[in-house]
């Protein structure tokens, strides 16, 4: 399987790009290194038998991962990533094949990352769902996040083919998510099926945008009205109201989880965008507007090298960012306000040349480059080979 990931990889770098960090121009290149570090990512962390991926590089056997609530499960020994950061080549190929109609993204999509997927894919318990790990391993939790991430990019991929397998995959998971819904602290979508203690920005978020899109997709007016309520419910529950951020989370004795990530207020950013589109009431776009504002001050760092125009994003996790990335987008979308925009592509310009990227295709964690991590998450990964597509599909619409 390896060589076949490898020919695939290869495959898809028809335009030839170097591993080597290279001077780039900017925007017209965002497609070229997206599919250069999917490239990079197939060849460092596939799998010789299996169309899945390890989770590190180098791989880790001992590795224990922190984002689970299951302390048992995350004890075990896993010779493959765990679902979410798996779910990030959905992501990633989405997009890149949304930048550009290249047929075999298609095949990548259905060759690779499906069969991969449904590796994870959970009938035997009711409502079917993915679970955090592969369904040959003893049952594992199931997450609602790790789902509604899989279900928006099957939303978005019927929207870009329509090719009616998608929209019946993406209503399938919406099951799921409903199923996750309850009038405990009012409304909201729990994080975990096995430990409904509490309910977060993660799953309530992005279940807006989730079902805002079902709506665009389908005209079902019952995905609008969800959409709606799991936005407000988000707001009133879990919003800061000093700054507009959003917390992380709130456990069902009222406690409020109060970090702050930039993906939860990225989606909530998201879910705005969408409503006022659907909608057409100003509340909301002014909404996108604070959260884009605040989330730039508060998720972008003071620049710390000479010549940078914008603010650098702060270290840490760069799928949150990616995420992130999709609520200015959705917003660009809207008023065609570039600076956003051109923030986000400097820092995509620079991680591709001052350290970040590695002469392997794969990227550090630190925007600003000066830090390595000797080990590198697969999720971060995909994360940049999304931003790179997302940017490219804007490329080619202006």
């Amino acid at each position: 399987m390896k060589k076949t990931c490898l020919m695939i990889a290869r495959c898809l770098a028809l335009a030839t790009v170097s591993l080597a960090p290279a001077v780039c121009q900017a925007g017209s290149d965002n497609y070229n290194r997206a599919v250069a570090t999917f490239d990079a990512v197939m060849e460092c962390y596939g799998d010789e038998r299996l169309p899945l991926f390890r989770e590190t590089y180098p791989f880790d056997d001992q590795l224990k991962v922190t984002y689970l609530s299951n302390e048992e499960q995350a004890d075990q020994q896993k010779r493959y990533s765990y679902l979410w950061p798996f779910s990030g080549s959905l992501s990633a190929v989405a997009a890149i094949w949304d930048a550009r109609l290249d047929p075999r993204f298609g095949q990548v999509l259905e060759q690779q990352v499906r069969p991969g997927l449904e590796m994870y894919f959970d009938s035997v318990r009711t409502p079917a769902a993915y679970s955090s790990y592969l369904n040959t391993a003893p049952a594992s939790d199931r997450f609602y996040d790790d789902n509604i991430w899989i279900g928006l990019d099957f939303t978005d991929l019927y929207r870009l083919t329509r090719d009616p397998r998608y929209l019946e995959q993406a209503k399938l998971v919406w099951r799921f998510i409903e199923s996750g819904i309850d009038n405990q602290l009012g409304y909201g979508i729990y994080w975990c099926e096995q430990k409904k203690n509490g309910k977060n920005t993660c799953s309530n978020a992005p279940g807006s945008v989730y079902a805002a899109k079902l709506y665009l997709v389908t005209g079902d007016s019952s995905y609008l009205r969800t959409a709606v309520r799991l936005y407000e419910w988000t707001r009133t529950n879990l919003q800061d109201p000093t700054d507009g951020l959003y917390f992380d989370n709130k456990s069902l004795d009222g406690t409020i989880g109060r970090a702050k990530f930039a993906y939860n207020s990225g989606q909530m950013m998201q879910a705005s965008a969408l409503l006022y589109r659907l909608t057409g009431e100003e509340h909301y776009l002014r909404e996108a507007r604070r959260l884009a504002a605040a989330c730039y001050e508060h998720f972008f760092a003071a620049p710390s090298q000479p010549g940078r125009r914008y603010r650098v994003f702060t270290p840490g996790n760069v799928w949150f960012t990616a995420i992130m990335v999709r609520g200015f987008i959705e917003l660009y979308g809207i008023d065609y306000d570039r600076r956003y925009i051109d923030a986000i592509q400097e820092n995509l310009d620079q991680a591709w040349t001052n350290g970040m990227r590695e002469e392997n295709g794969l990227f550090n964690d630190n925007w600003t480059g000066q830090t390595r991590n000797e080990s590198k998450w697969l999720l971060t990964q995909f994360a940049m080979a999304e931003m790179y597509a997302r940017l490219a599909l804007i490329d080619a619409e202006e």
